[in-house]
């Protein structure tokens, strides 16, 4: 892509987010784009986000799980970035009109104590950086459509990345736990919509455990001179297949042990 068009694609996300109005598939627009593309969307989406006064307050990483990847025909997870914005209280209320198709996932968030740069990061690296890990829920909304009405075409890993890994919301709560006091492999959840279970799933579900996402995050980073920063939250990869949440709905994801965490989506 030149850069007038990856221009363009942020411009037309952003305005998309703006008005909760989803836009056109870019993979349509753009088919011979790559991922090396859709990341570059991805910055300059972000750029302008933060000229618009939103802080980068972390990272997102999705399509950890072998059932996501198979769906997308895709061997690797993604990434977006995590807004100031994005932040809602746990048992907290997200207005009616703040998303245009909202769905939840159940993960365990890092919290930095330390940078954490690559390449080469370890897995022990990762329990090294970080100060403690938390249960949490992550909000996903599309800003393009998921499959286009004319060509029957369903939105790719392209779309996806550009639009910040469909990166919409985080909610943090349960007990937050030092890295070591845990089994995150064994670290589940049961999620619940309006108190019927709707998924279950394991921590191994992301890469085996939790910390390869940050790993790969890591790593992956490094390609760019970029890195995790002190103080970071990193959703690590949702365990779960995405629950749809409608107006009206209350989702809570219990962690036994851990604790729960909950979202309310008001119904106007």
């Amino acid at each position: 892509m030149t850069p007038d068009q990856i221009e363009d694609a942020a411009g037309r996300l952003f305005e998309a987010e703006r008005t909760r109005k989803q836009i056109r598939l870019l993979s349509l627009d753009f088919p011979a784009a790559g991922m090396d593309d859709a990341y570059a969307v991805q910055a300059a989406l972000v750029k302008r986000k933060v000229a618009a006064g939103a802080k980068v307050k972390g990272w997102k990483i999705g399509l950890t799980s072998k059932a996501m990847q198979s769906a997308l025909n895709i061997a690797t997870p993604d990434s977006g970035i995590l807004f100031d914005d994005m932040f809602f209280a746990d048992g907290g209320t997200v207005p009616a009109d703040r998303y245009i198709q909202p769905r939840i996932e159940a993960e365990i968030a890092f919290v930095m104590k330390h940078p954490l740069s690559g390449p080469d990061v370890t897995l022990f690296d990762v329990i090294d950086a970080t100060d403690y890990i938390s249960p949490a829920l992550e909000i996903l909304d599309t800003r393009i459509e998921r499959v286009n009405v004319e060509t029957r075409q369903a939105r790719t890993i392209f779309d996806t990345i550009a639009d910040n890994a469909a990166n919409a919301g985080i909610v943090l709560g349960g007990r937050p736990l030092r890295p070591l006091d845990v089994d995150m492999r064994w670290m589940g959840a049961i999620v619940s919509r309006n108190a019927e279970v709707e998924e279950t799933g394991l921590g191994a579900g992301v890469l085996n455990h939790p910390a390869m996402g940050i790993v790969w995050l890591a790593n992956r980073l490094s390609q760019y001179g970029m890195s995790i920063g002190a103080g970071e939250v990193v959703l690590s990869g949702s365990f779960v297949r995405p629950v749809e949440a409608r107006r009206g709905d209350t989702i809570t994801a219990d962690f036994g042990p851990q604790g729960t965490v909950s979202i309310h989506f008001a119904r106007e």
